[in-house]
């Protein structure tokens, strides 16, 4: 079973891992101070890396080959010159003011499954960025960047629109799906040349009726897809909970889940793709959990059931949210990790049945991630 945990918070990247005993501990701090959005632990060639949003010095890539004993800063991604993006969501009858494009966050982070170095990296504002030497260099993916739909996508809870989650196939490394606040679903099949935008049954309850199932204008908060059968994806949307059977070409909408279907994090089982954990708020005006008790939800029939989960969770008095990375599962399926905006970290050894808190003093959090 996996024994370390990645926890990137607003003060620094804290590595969770087994004491002697069974029990978890942080093990190691870096960059204590500094804003972490993400960090990534590729299985590949064992390297760590970790994302720093430093406000105005702006955001930064380091990588360590040493399980974080040491770092060492590497490129972080650049847009071309003369890159633009629209100031605002213009209206269709009016011509969008433009702005420079310029690195806010690296916000998404994924490493392929080639035996090379290859890295994808998605960002505010919304572009996907490739790396075929571990981060060394990275290229704007243009075969999404240039699609005219980039011009209609807004920003979802940040000024800009962002690509905060990458999929990518494990049996086919050019076959890559990306989610997008505010842009929808976008897929690849040719390792990003081209791409096809696969909203369709996605739906935007704050849209205007007739544009509530516009493609283009969804907002998935997080989209997983199971290793094991990658046609099968789940998405925690701004309003709901939709799944997906055959590879996104189509999602269905589930409504009947208690206490509610807001939230921003959701985790796939990785051999039961019927298997999905979700960690639900009241909405998005009132971020907190219903009647200030915390759970998570399971569902291990495809959506037609679930279950709330609340062993080991503060039942009373819990305001605590889980961010859209801040929900992870290991490879057997057995482990689960999430990590709240007030600092709490809980631990599930029993596929999500129960928790256990392992931290409750850190720094709010924003992602949680396994080093497999």
């Amino acid at each position: 079973m996996t024994g370390t945990i990645h926890v990137s918070t607003r003060k620094g990247l804290f590595t969770l891992g087994r004491s002697s005993t069974g029990q978890w501990e942080t093990v190691n701090v870096s960059f204590l101070g500094s804003p972490l959005s993400m960090s990534l632990a590729d299985p590949r060639d064992g390297n760590w890396y970790a994302a720093l949003n430093l406000g105005h010095f702006g955001a930064h890539l380091h990588r360590s080959s040493d399980r974080g004993v040491t770092w060492t800063e590497v490129a972080a991604p650049v847009f071309p010159e003369g890159a633009t993006l629209p100031e605002r969501m213009a209206s269709e009858s009016e011509t969008p003011k433009m702005k420079p494009a310029a690195l806010s966050e690296i916000w998404a982070l994924e490493a392929a499954n080639t035996g090379d170095g290859t890295l994808w990296c998605g960002t505010i504002p919304g572009g996907l960025f490739r790396s075929d030497d571990a981060g060394d260099s990275w290229q704007l993916v243009e075969g999404l960047w240039n699609r005219e739909e980039r011009m209609s996508w807004f920003g979802g809870g940040k000024d800009d629109p962002g690509i905060h989650s990458i999929e990518v196939d494990p049996n086919d490394p050019q076959h890559v799906l990306v989610a997008i606040s505010c842009g929808g679903v976008w897929r690849t099949r040719d390792g990003g040349s081209t791409w096809e935008c696969c909203s369709n049954g996605l739906r935007a309850e704050y849209m205007p009726p007739d544009q509530a199932y516009d493609p283009n204008a969804q907002d998935p908060h997080r989209m997983v897809a199971c290793p094991s059968d990658f046609d099968h994806l789940w998405i925690q949307h701004h309003n709901g909970i939709f799944h997906s059977t055959d590879n996104s070409q189509n999602w269905e909408e589930i409504t009947d889940v208690e206490p509610a279907v807001f939230g921003f994090a959701v985790a796939v089982h990785p051999h039961e793709p019927g298997t999905a954990w979700f960690v639900p708020g009241v909405k998005d005006e009132m971020r907190v959990p219903k009647d200030a008790n915390f759970v998570v939800t399971k569902t291990t029939d495809g959506g037609k059931n679930f279950r709330q989960i609340s062993e080991g969770l503060p039942t009373e008095d819990a305001y605590d949210i889980v961010l859209r990375h801040a929900l992870d599962i290991d490879q057997t399926g057995n482990l689960l990790a999430m990590g709240s905006t007030t600092g709490n970290v809980w631990v599930s050894e029993d596929s999500g049945e129960s928790w256990q808190a392992v931290s409750t003093h850190l720094p709010p959090v924003y992602a949680v991630r396994f080093v497999e």
